[in-house]
């Protein structure tokens, strides 16, 4: 990997899928992997369904090399919104990160920059790292409105925020056109997006911000394009969804980003 003087950074969201004792199994496995193998070099996180995330928090207590995201946030403390979740109740579940904007809450759940706003907001508030999601859609890229298109999402979300508050944020740059569906953009197009990213947060928070800010490539990584997408400058780990279910490809795409 190029020398970068930001830290890679893998999450494995495994969206609805793994029940709390499969999560267990999952862990247990991975920790055994990982005493295999050098793994220093790059930060790991594991994001499980809600159920499990207390079960798993447990399990990895004391185990610097994983922490614990959430898949989603509620932006209020407390109160009367059934099926939320709050961050005090994510904080107190172990919680160290959490994935916000994801696509697939954009396109199921009415997600919308403003929410993802606020949503940024009460993680930082409880001092939760913010994975901040954008991306285009095949069309949007088809009709090569890719970058208006991530720049209206980047200053959407991060709307109001202080220049320390975005030092604090990671974001993640998935295309919906390559997620889940094989189809990865090219280490070429990653990059370029990336870039992009990185140049706004230079224009509006400055270079000490848009040189700490670890940007991830989420969009059908695997353990066989894993090493060609982190030795970009600009690509600083990945949000992998499919090939984390399975602990060996997790483990090859860590290893792969060192």
């Amino acid at each position: 990997m190029q020398d970068k003087q930001r830290r890679p950074l893998i999450i494995a969201n495994w969206k609805m899928n793994k029940t709390i004792m499969e999560s267990l199994q999952f862990v247990s496995d991975l920790r055994k992997k990982f005493k295999e193998i050098n793994i220093n070099g790059a930060d790991t996180v594991i994001a499980p369904p809600f159920t499990a995330l207390k079960a798993v928090s447990d399990s990895i207590a004391g185990e610097e090399s994983l922490a614990l995201a959430s898949q989603n946030i509620f932006w209020q403390e407390k109160g009367a919104f059934t099926g939320e979740v709050s961050p005090v109740m994510l904080v107190d579940a172990g919680c160290k990160y959490v994935i916000i904007g994801h696509s697939e809450r954009r396109q199921y759940f009415a997600e919308t920059d403003e929410t993802v706003n606020k949503k940024i907001n009460a993680a930082l508030n409880y001092n939760l790292t913010p994975v901040f999601c954008v991306g285009e859609s095949l069309q949007q890229r088809e009709e090569e409105t890719t970058f208006k298109v991530i720049r209206s999402q980047i200053e959407g979300g991060l709307n109001g925020l202080s220049e320390g508050a975005v030092n604090s944020v990671v974001i993640a740059y998935e295309p919906l056109w390559a997620i889940g569906t094989g189809k990865t953009a090219t280490p070429e197009q990653a990059e370029e997006v990336h870039g992009f990213i990185r140049a706004i947060l230079r224009e509006t928070y400055g270079s000490g911000t848009s040189e700490t800010v670890r940007i991830l490539y989420g969009g059908s990584v695997t353990p066989e394009n894993i090493n060609n997408l982190i030795n970009k400058p600009d690509i600083d780990g990945a949000l992998v969804g499919g090939a984390s279910l399975n602990v060996d490809s997790f483990v090859k795409i860590v290893s792969g980003s060192i």
